[in-house]
């Protein structure tokens, strides 16, 4: 239910911000929509560096810890090379939000 709930809210949240493209392309907005969408991708960029730099550190322990970068961990992992310990789930849960987060931060012509 709540991946529905969440699903449904991207849904309402897309129609939103198409509404915001149309407004954009029938011609000159208000200062304070300039302003405020400039201030959004600014915090939302700050958000995504911020995530980068934590997961940069969780990953580095497990680096050190298992002897090897986090993207060779991962292709090894995800071969079914690795196993199931909980500690290699809980890294690849580290990448994937670390990748996630790089993702967002080239979204925002930040990376």
């Amino acid at each position: 239910m709540t991946a529905q709930l969440s699903e449904t809210k991207k849904m309402h949240h897309s129609a939103r911000l198409a509404q915001l493209i149309r407004i954009y392309e029938r011609g000159p907005v208000s200062e304070r929509m300039e302003v405020t969408l400039d201030k959004l991708l600014s915090l939302e960029a700050a958000e995504a560096r911020r995530d980068v730099e934590e997961l940069s550190a969780d990953l580095l322990k497990f680096e050190e810890r298992f002897g090897m970068d986090s993207q060779t961990f991962y292709a090894r992992f995800k071969a079914g090379e690795l196993g199931d310990d909980m500690d290699f789930i809980e890294w690849a849960a580290f990448f994937n939000m670390y990748q996630h987060a790089q993702e967002r931060l080239a979204a925002l012509g930040e990376a």
